[in-house]
């Protein structure tokens, strides 16, 4: 049930999903507008599991003019754009919806624009985290949703390799023909999690959910060497079991906290036109 909010003169957005009482994308955007100096209204929205695109035409209806999109609605968002982003077309699902302003002025609802923000997120905070990509050797974990987002912009950054493992291989597989032409200058493979080489990686990326559910996967100890990196994208008030297996074994290990931040600035960017300062928000969101 959409909030009274939407009837607020500000403009208004929001995030949509299936769980959402969790996201911290409301404290994002509203720390993000602060800082900017604009004044808007930014809501989480608890949309059915059968009712996403009426929760969406209800939220548009109402004067809602663009929204974050969370788990499970990225492909449902993906169906209902009439205009994509190459990355989102490349990712097959949508985190960012937009709605532009009628052209014709009158009450019949215009197009909707859809993007995919969660690569370059996801680089944005390697950057600010010091990860490099470029000639390392770089192992992914899932093949699922996560890991369409960001083959794209991962491939972009040319690793020496690049090498998907899913529990089921057909379905990385699967990836590896989808993005195998952005792939020129990388050795792109795939596997299943346990036929995963035993050998050292430069940068260990989880895209699995197992950092959601404590889930320890089964790795390999071999590959951990002293200069290893890995990334959780999932995030929590402690390390995930994940970061954890990898302090455990002396590997450098971030969340996916900050990619969350990175992926909310490039939605701010698309909505309002305004590149806010992500440091600060990390801040506060480490700190609350």
């Amino acid at each position: 049930m959409l909030t009274n909010a939407l009837n607020h003169p500000h403009s208004h957005y929001g995030v949509i999903g299936n769980p959402i009482g969790h996201s911290r994308s409301p404290l994002i955007h509203q720390a993000f507008a602060a800082q900017t100096g604009l004044s808007l209204i930014y809501t989480a929205i608890l949309a059915p599991l059968d009712g996403f695109e009426a929760t969406v035409a209800a939220f548009r209806q109402e004067g809602g003019r663009g929204l974050n999109v969370t788990v499970p609605f990225k492909a449902q968002a993906f169906a209902l754009c009439h205009t994509l982003s190459e990355r989102a077309a490349r990712a097959g699902a949508v985190n960012t919806l937009i709605f532009p302003p009628n052209p014709q002025g009158d009450d019949i609802q215009g197009e909707i624009q859809g993007d995919n923000t969660d690569g370059v997120g996801l680089l944005q905070d390697f950057a600010f985290q010091g990860i490099k990509l470029l000639g390392k050797k770089v192992l992914l974990l899932g093949a699922g949703g996560a890991s369409r987002g960001v083959l794209a912009p991962l491939l972009a950054e040319q690793p020496a390799q690049l090498r998907i493992a899913n529990r089921r291989e057909k379905t990385a597989q699967a990836l590896i023909a989808d993005f195998a032409d952005l792939a020129d200058k990388t050795a792109f493979t795939a596997c299943a999690l346990d036929t995963i080489p035993a050998e050292p990686f430069d940068v260990i990326i989880n895209a699995t959910s197992a950092g959601l559910s404590d889930t320890e996967l089964p790795l390999p100890e071999a590959l951990i060497h002293a200069d290893t990196v890995v990334y959780d994208m999932a995030y929590g008030h402690e390390p995930t079991v994940f970061m954890r297996w990898g302090q455990a074994r002396g590997a450098q290990a971030f969340d996916g906290l900050g990619m969350l931040v990175e992926q909310a600035a490039q939605s701010f960017y698309l909505w309002h036109g305004i590149c806010p300062d992500t440091r600060p928000v990390r801040d506060l969101l480490r700190a609350t």
